[in-house]
Parts: C-alpha cells; sequence; structure tokens
C-alpha cells in the first residue's frame, strides 16, 4: 500500500521526502525484513500470553522420547505470527498488482486457514476431553480429516497451476540465437551491459534442469504430439503433487524446537537469490537462465517470510516457548512449493528440500514396511526407531539441539548445491 501511496505522489507531481526510495527493490526488501522481524519479536511475546491465557497449549503423545513431558502446555498455533509477518509488509511494501505477489498471498492465507482450522479441532478435541474428566491422548486421527487437507491442498495446486499456466502476465523471455536481427513484434530488443540482444517472449510451461548444460525441459514434451493442446492438464497435475508433497513434508518436519522454522528460514533464503536473479535481466543474462519479467518484486515476499522466520526463531529455538503448529507448517511447506514452481526450480525441490524429503520419506517407509511385514510375518516390523528420523535419532539419545543444528547444517549444504547449479553444468 505504502509502494502504491507513492506512486500515486510520484505521478500527481508531489515530492515527498523518501518517495523515490520505493523505486528500489533493495531498499523494499530491507524494509520488509525489519518490519517483519519488529512483528514477531515484539509481538509474537503477547501472542504468546494472549494463547496461555486462553490456554491454547500443545498436547504431547506419550511416545518416551527426551523432552517430552517439558513441551506439554507450550502454547501452539504460533504460525499466525509468521503469517501477520508475511502478509502485512508485503501489503505495504510490495506492489500488489503483480501477479506473483497475488498467487503467493493466496498460496498464504489458503493452506493458513487449513491448518489454523487443523489445530482448532485439536484444540477443541482436547478440551471436550477434558469437560468430561478424560484423559486427552493426541493422535494421529485428531484435527483435520486427511481427506480434507489434501483437498485444500489440491484446490491450492489448481489454482497456483491454472494462474501460472493462463494468465498473460506470466511470461519467459528467451535469448534469440538466429545471425539475423528478428522483426516480429513478439521479440524484444534490449541493451544489456552495452551489447543489444534480441528476446523471445514465450508462456511454455518450462522448467530448470540442474546440472544439464541445455537446462530447460518442456512439459509438453512428456505428452504424445496428438495430446499437446491439454499441456495445462499435465501442469496443474505437477503443481498438485508438489504442493501437497512439500507442505506435508514440511508439517512432518515440525516436531522438534526450531527444526521447521530455521530449516524453512535458510530455503526461504536461497528462494529469495533465485527469484531476484531470474527477474533481473543483467544477472539473468550473466547467469545464462531464464529472464522473468517482474519476478523481482518477489523479493519483497521472501524477505518478510525469511525476517518472520528467524523473529519467530527467537521463541521456537530450544526451549521452546511457542510452537508453530500446523497453522505455520502447512503455510510454510505451501509457500515453498508455489516459490519454486514459481522461479521454475521445481526440479531442485529434492535437493533444497531434502530435509523435508527425508522426514516425509521415512514415515512412509516406515508405515509401509510395517504394514508389509505384519501381514507376511504376522508381526508389524520397523526399518527406523521411530518416525519421521528426528524422533529416531532422539530415541538413539541424541540432544534436540544436536539433532535440530545438524539437520541445519546438511540444510546450508544443500542450498550451496543449489546455488552451485547456477552455473555448474
Amino acid at each position: 500500500m505504502l509502494y502504491h501511496l507513492f506512486e500515486w505522489l510520484k505521478e500527481e507531481g508531489i515530492n515527498f521526502p523518501g518517495n523515490e526510495l520505493f523505486r528500489f527493490i533493495t531498499f523494499r526488501v530491507l524494509a520488509a525484513v525489519l518490519l517483519s522481524l519488529f512483528i514477531t519479536l515484539v509481538y509474537g511475546k503477547k501472542l504468546i500470553r494472549f494463547l496461555q491465557k486462553k490456554q491454547i497449549s500443545e498436547s504431547i503423545r506419550e511416545e518416551g522420547l527426551a523432552g517430552e513431558e517439558s513441551k506439554r502446555g507450550t502454547p501452539t498455533m504460533g504460525g499466525i505470527i509468521i503469517i501477520m509477518a508475511i502478509i502485512i509488509p508485503t501489503l505495504l511494501l510490495a506492489n500488489l498488482t503483480n501477479v506473483y505477489v497475488q498467487v503467493l498471498l493466496i498460496s498464504t492465507v489458503w493452506l493458513g486457514i487449513i491448518g489454523f482450522i487443523d489445530d482448532y479441532l485439536k484444540l477443541r478435541g482436547k478440551r471436550l476431553a477434558q469437560q468430561k474428566g478424560e484423559v486427552y491422548k493426541k493422535s494421529g486421527k485428531d484435527g483435520l480429516a486427511g481427506w480434507f487437507k489434501i483437498l485444500g491442498q489440491v484446490g491450492l495446486g489448481v489454482l497456483v497451476g491454472a494462474t501460472l499456466y493462463f494468465n498473460s502476465d506470466v511470461k519467459i523471455w528467451r535469448e534469440y540465437v538466429g545471425k539475423v536481427p528478428p522483426t516480429d513484434s513478439t521479440v524484444i530488443a534490449k541493451n544489456v551491459n552495452g551489447k543489444v540482444k534480441y528476446f523471445v517472449v514465450t508462456k511454455a510451461p518450462v522448467t530448470t534442469i540442474p546440472f544439464v548444460k541445455n537446462h530447460e525441459f518442456n512439459y509438453s514434451k512428456l505428452l504424445p504430439a496428438s495430446w499437446r493442446d491439454y499441456t495445462w492438464v499435465l501442469y496443474i497435475l505437477i503443481v498438485i503433487f508438489i504442493i501437497t508433497a512439500v507442505s506435508n513434508g514440511a508439517n512432518l518436519t515440525d516436531g522438534l524446537d526450531g527444526l521447521a522454522t530455521g530449516t524453512s528460514a535458510l530455503i526461504g533464503t536461497l528462494l529469495g537469490i533465485f527469484a531476484y536473479a531470474s527477474g533481473n535481466l543483467v544477472f539473468a543474462d550473466y547467469l545464462n537462465i531464464m529472464y522473468i519479467p517482474n519476478l523481482g518484486e518477489l523479493a519483497i515476499f521472501i524477505a518478510a517470510m525469511i525476517g518472520g522466520c528467524v523473529g519467530f526463531l527467537w521463541y521456537n529455538s530450544y526451549p521452546a516457548q511457542m510452537f508453530m503448529g500446523d497453522t505455520g507448517s502447512l503455510t510454510l511447506g505451501g509457500i515453498i512449493a508455489s516459490l519454486a514452481i514459481i522461479v521454475h526450480k521445481e526440479l531442485l525441490i529434492p535437493i533444497f528440500c531434502g530435509v523435508f524429503l527425508v522426514e516425509a520419506l521415512s514415515v512412509m517407509l516406515q508405515v509401509g514396511y510395517f504394514k508389509y511385514t505384519k501381514r507376511k510375518f504376522g508381526e508389524g516390523r520397523r526399518v527406523f526407531l521411530k518416525a519421521p528420523l528426528h524422533h529416531h535419532y532422539q530415541v538413539k539419545k541424541y540432544h534436540e539441539v544436536k539433532i535440530v543444528t545438524r539437520f541445519w547444517i546438511v540444510t546450508v549444504l544443500l542450498v550451496v548445491l543449489s546455488i552451485v547449479t547456477l552455473k555448474l553444468r
């Protein structure tokens, strides 16, 4: 809103101190980080008091894990403050007519609502048990039904996929490599580093293949030539799968103090680098990556997300004073998935979201192997001592802080490897 206000003042010829600063993405990125940090650090404490007053606290499963009992009663649904720290700076500082900003704001609110309902239903179940004088035991069946969560994620996938495929503002510039300068109206001439280059505007559904020289892949090639008019169906299905997988992976990772929060902040930093580089013609040309007009505006949203995660980590680090709940974890996972798709780096997700991936796979392997061995041998057997993977290490008597720190280190290494793919082909 401030961005649009200063733009309006400029159009009206009104010179206001500082109005030129809002033209620069770098200034708005820094302002977004500071504002999101302020919101989480200052209002985080107020939210903790409010949640404690309303007895909105976490119920812990009795699994015999170290430090389990000390977490009982810790306020949950803290993801609300992360969502506020993302939305408020974005509304104030970003260009709200930008389609990418709109998609990310909708994704944030959409999954935030699903996560909030899930947390609320868990809380209601706990209170009903207390009213009946029963001992409440948290189980995997609490909260929203699994199919309802999936339905919500599928709905968001359809929205994001359809917008990115059909919206006329979503474009990619590819450098024209012909010998004769083209005259077609879809070709744009630009002076890049003192040299005139020609770019072809396209809406092809492409993604980046890491470690490959000719590093772009068109999804339409997955279909027979006669079916390529329906590439949009395939593209939307891929988007649905990615958003569902990453948001659930982030949700499963949120099991130790600061684990999901710190990991999301690191991944957000990487995606911010990708967005800024692809949205800047000079950087995109130097790195030989696709240039996506107007993508740089996403850096404001991502900066707010990083600031929100870092600020929340102040209260979520060991020993946690507040948990984000599904309100935060589902939202952060959905944001990361949507960002990866928007910057056309979805094939890198298994790398930079490696922690989310192994956490999700550990649960799938554990459940699948247990069911298989129970059918075959009459007794269920386990691959891990406990799933998700971070609980496996807890059972092995690793301290919670050590597990979280090492998972962060692994994420840093995966983020660096993902950055390297910009030039290593």
